[in-house]
């Protein structure tokens, strides 16, 4: 849950000199591979902490945006540009709002790492959930947009667009809970007793309803970008994280800004919703039922304490490297109350779910 999702992202700064390449093959190649291209080309890195740098390319009469793998060693599964080509080419052939992909180079030899080019788009990205930036009535259409968008993208037959292949179908939460629960006891550094009690009833709890679709992974307002002036989602972003999965885990992970405090991602958390204009998370939880033919979610208990969970064991993992760096560093600390917060609220989801 560190927050990495700094404003400034959106901002261009220089390259930093590890991640210059070579402008001139990247022309080269854009002039083969990019339908309707014509330079010259002026590169700026996109600003902020992903994990794959991200370059706007301008031209004379377009802009475009490179996406590449970081340089060096890396785990085999991390950083994958192509899955993220791969899933953005698929939805975007079936209507669903990514930006336009264009080539993926596999390349190493052409910039120094594998990469891919799409279209970029102009529009707006919230990075606090109870946008500040508009007025009051435009925030609950903008809410809706996004819900009825992450609805769609579960709604998406995932074999018809080509997409069968993109993860393992079946099984998603047992295999999950068992990944995160190896990853907690790896770094666990006390006993957090709801965290115990957590691993031994989620896989006892695991919903019936063994349902499949593309799941993003990380879908939030600062993943997607908003049209310049209507309350309309015109491309998410961020696909890194994106495999086959069930829906409500996608869902639910949604639904946690509203469990959030407002130093969290902007968060929802004890603020007057009604002030604000925001709907509520029973509003958003209806509204998807809605769009998705599901009916009433029987399970969303136990996929919220299944999401904290989660995300209480990626905490404590940063907790334990920062420790093993700098025991008295006030962001480790910080991330030990959190992981202790998040395992507290995760196991009262658990009871209400019946735990």
């Amino acid at each position: 849950m560190a927050d990495d999702s700094n404003p400034d992202f959106s901002g261009l700064g220089a390259t930093p000199e590890h991640l210059k390449f070579d402008e001139t093959a990247l022309t080269e190649y854009m002039t083969k591979h990019v339908e309707g291209f014509e330079g010259p080309i002026d590169v700026k890195k996109f600003k902020g902490g992903q994990s794959n740098p991200t370059y706007l390319v301008s031209t004379p009469s377009k802009k475009y945006v490179v996406r590449r793998k970081p340089p060096g060693k890396l785990l085999p599964s991390a950083h994958a540009v192509e899955r993220e080509y791969k899933v953005m080419t698929a939805l975007g052939g079936q209507g669903f709002p990514v930006p336009r992909t264009y080539a993926l180079c596999e390349d190493a030899d052409v910039i120094g790492t594998p990469f891919f080019v799409m279209d970029f788009l102009e529009g707006r990205i919230f990075w606090d959930a109870s946008l500040p930036e508009v007025q009051k009535e435009e925030r609950k259409p903008l809410f809706n947009a996004l819900v009825d968008t992450l609805a769609d993208l579960h709604n998406i037959d995932y074999q018809a667009a080509g997409l069968g292949d993109y993860g393992k179908p079946g099984n998603y939460f047992e295999r999950q809970i068992g990944r995160w629960s190896k990853q907690y006891q790896a770094a666990e550094t006390e006993t957090i007793e709801e965290m115990d009690a957590l691993m031994k009833w989620l896989p006892t709890a695991i919903p019936s309803d063994d349902a499949t679709s593309v799941v993003h992974g990380d879908f939030r307002f600062d993943n997607a970008i908003m049209h310049p002036t209507e309350p309309k989602v015109i491309a998410v972003l961020d696909w890194e994280l994106s495999t086959l999965g069930h829906p409500l885990a996608d869902f639910t992970y949604f639904l946690m800004l509203w469990h959030f405090p407002p130093s969290v991602r902007g968060g929802l958390m004890g603020r007057d919703l009604e002030e604000l204009g925001v709907p509520s998370m029973e509003d958003a939880v209806e509204r998807y039922s809605k769009r998705t033919g599901r009916g009433e979610i029987a399970d969303l208990n136990f996929c919220l304490a299944y999401n904290m969970f989660r995300l209480g064991s990626i905490v404590q993992g940063v907790y334990a490297r920062a420790l093993q760096g700098n025991a008295s560093s006030p962001e480790a600390k910080n991330m030990g109350t959190q992981a202790r917060m998040l395992a507290a609220l995760a196991w009262t989801y658990a009871q209400k779910a019946g735990a």
